[in-house]
């Protein structure tokens, strides 16, 4: 079944134009250089995937309890991206479109018209220092490759593959930059305006809600710092901060700590009883990037989740699961499954939704000087209950403007863990892009 879904046949016509070396008289043409006011581009992917289910998971049993998939299910993914820039004086116009088509065991879907743009705003640069956005856009904030605690106004990374573009929000914001000489070379302040309402941003919070954030960032003795905060408004109020600095060349450190007020977590035992507490949670990320001189790439992050939960309340969850799900089988009854899913979304089912993380990424660039090929692999370690995922990588560019990737993808957990009670035992993946 691999083969028949993975194995794929390449043809490739290489164009030889010979160069003519004429010694006449060079001529240079300036509009050969001058950039154009305009860009577009973009990319097309294709990413046949293949599914070995845990059947005995209690996550395989709250998601298929009516159905019988077998031990396997595919998924066929298309994904046609385009970006696009026009500039004129001090204006900028910038739209990131992204389309989605997914073909699985539930049929065909598609992303939803309002979120197929993912960036979509026009900045104006009145001065060097000085710069406005409005419209919709992505603010990166934080220093961590797989996890952001002080992302407060951008959609959350998949720590499985952090380097996928995100969809943005609806906001206003401005940047003003300034130099020194001496230990604090450069200051620069963004603050942010994000309204929530019907249709505009309504999944980031409360709606009828207008939210203000800010970050001030310093470089101070070679040292990036950010300092960020939000008002409560849709979300609780927040503050954090984060840093980066070059040890060496080839050694950097990053972190990142976030306070939260008036955390909300809801929680459902092994009898099905849910309540709901309120508390400051403190989040925070510490880490490393190092380069060695053979080109082979560490990246090693510890996580820690203040709103996460526990592992004994992992265990009452899964348990839970698993008492509806005899329930069901014995009498058709799907009330208790039915309430487990109610706390599942946005929940007990956002990715890492426990505490403490353990994140490493090794890529190797070229071995064995094998030209335009990267292997890679990640693992991400569950330390309150064991558990892991890990994910090897094959990466091919050789064939201009093409990129294929192989990744799988392995979780390893007992009954009642994070990993070993989702509804996967492994994942197989092909992705196939093409750059236009």
């Amino acid at each position: 079944m691999i083969k028949r879904y993975f194995l794929f046949s390449a043809l490739l016509v290489v164009l030889f134009s010979p160069f003519c070396l004429v010694a006449e008289e060079y001529k240079f043409d300036l509009s050969e250089i001058e950039k154009k006011p305009y860009h577009i581009g973009g990319y097309l992917e294709f990413r046949p995937v293949l599914f070995g289910l845990d059947r005995d998971a209690s996550l395989y049993k709250l998601k298929f309890f009516k159905r019988d998939e077998g031990k396997t299910i595919e998924e066929y993914n298309g994904k046609l991206q385009i970006e696009g820039s026009y500039e004129k004086g001090i204006a900028r116009l910038f739209v990131r479109t992204n389309f989605d088509l997914t073909y699985s065991y539930l049929g065909w879907e598609h992303n939803e018209p309002q979120r197929m743009i993912y960036e979509g705003y026009l900045s104006l640069k009145p001065t060097p220092s000085l710069s406005f956005k409005f419209g919709k856009q992505i603010l990166l904030w934080g220093k961590g490759y797989a996890f952001n605690p002080v992302a407060f106004v951008s959609r959350g990374k998949d720590p499985d593959d952090p380097e996928l573009a995100l969809e943005g929000f609806i906001a206003a914001s401005a940047d003003y930059i300034k130099s020194f000489n001496g230990p604090l070379k450069t200051l620069s302040i963004t603050p942010v305006i994000l309204p929530v309402y019907e249709h505009i941003n309504d999944d980031f919070g409360k709606v009828n809600k207008l939210n203000f954030a800010g970050k001030l960032y310093l470089l101070l003795y070679d040292t990036d710092i950010d300092l960020i905060a939000m008002t409560a408004g849709s979300r609780t109020s927040r503050v954090g901060m984060d840093f980066s600095k070059n040890i060496t060349t080839n050694l950097e450190i990053h972190g990142e700590f976030a306070f939260i007020n008036n955390q909300r977590k809801k929680v459902i035992d092994s009898l099905g009883k849910i309540s709901e507490s309120k508390f400051d949670a403190k989040n925070y990320l510490l880490g490393i990037r190092y380069l060695t001189a053979s080109d082979t790439t560490f990246i090693f992050e510890y996580y820690r989740n203040g709103t996460g939960f526990s592992h004994l309340e992992m265990k009452d969850y899964f348990t839970f699961i698993d008492k509806g799900y005899d329930l069901f089988l014995s009498k058709r009854n799907e009330s208790l499954l039915k309430k487990a899913a109610s706390v599942t979304q946005g929940n007990y089912g956002r990715p890492n939704p426990m505490k403490d993380y353990l994140y490493l990424r090794v890529t190797q660039k070229e071995p064995f000087n094998i030209l335009y090929f990267t292997p890679a692999i990640t693992t991400i370690m569950n330390l309150n209950d064991k558990t892991l995922s890990l994910s090897p990588e094959l990466l091919y560019t050789g064939f201009t403007n093409w990129e294929f990737r192989l990744k799988g993808t392995a979780l390893v957990g007992q009954r009642e863990t994070e990993f070993g009670e989702k509804q996967n035992d492994y994942r197989l993946e092909l992705r196939v892009r093409f750059y236009f």
